[in-house]
């Protein structure tokens, strides 16, 4: 059985469709055993306090620079015995520390088609802006491997999206969260804890299921 930690930042919805999978008995050889907060408030505390998932705070502000946080958050995932980090709304860079610690073993979900809409600055609300303003007509999810690149590890999923006619950016963010976001990432989670996923180099295999 995998221990999973879910790292977050506010409200938790990426959070809530795991907590939503788990309880659907989806999330296969594995367990939700922490959420890690970056900051004291965060809704996510929330919802993974009514889903009897206990909740740690480890508040950027409480620490000189993204480095001593990451080595915070990576002592307490060694003190939880999690082999699984799930980034869902983690709003802050984490330094080498976190990957050497989980090398291919840490999971983010980005709103968008990667490589397009992604890296440094492109989070939340600007990735559907970007998105927009471009012109694209396809845009979608990604589930990858983080490594010390912001959105550049190996892909494990993707899922797109059409953009309609008259998309804001928040109706767009609600459209690619519902059709693809709450879909590739439990999807993703649970084939990592299955052992399903092998990488080498930039690709990722997924092996058939036993």
């Amino acid at each position: 059985m995998v221990r999973i930690a879910v790292l977050v930042s506010g409200g938790g919805t990426n959070l809530q469709a795991l907590i939503d999978a788990q309880a659907r008995g989806e999330l296969k050889n594995a367990k939700i055993a922490a959420v890690l907060s970056s900051r004291d408030g965060a809704y996510a505390l929330e919802r993974a306090r009514k889903a009897g998932i206990p909740g740690y705070v480890v508040a950027r502000k409480d620490f000189p620079s993204n480095r001593d946080m990451t080595r915070a958050l990576v002592a307490r995932l060694r003190e939880l015995d999690i082999g699984l980090v799930v980034l869902a709304g983690f709003l802050h860079i984490l330094t080498e520390e976190m990957v050497q610690a989980y090398p291919n073993a840490i999971l983010n979900v980005h709103p968008a088609l990667i490589p397009s809409f992604c890296g440094a600055g492109y989070y939340g609300l600007r990735v559907h802006e970007a998105a927009l303003a471009y012109g694209v007509k396809v845009t979608g999810a990604t589930v990858h491997f983080v490594n010390e690149e912001p959105d550049g590890g190996p892909i494990v999923l993707q899922k797109a999206v059409d953009i309609l006619p008259g998309d804001t950016p928040e109706v767009l963010q609600r459209r690619v969260m519902e059709q693809a976001e709450w879909v590739i990432l439990p999807k993703a989670v649970s084939l990592f804890c299955e052992g399903r996923l092998s990488v080498e180099g930039r690709t990722v295999t997924i092996k058939e299921e036993r």
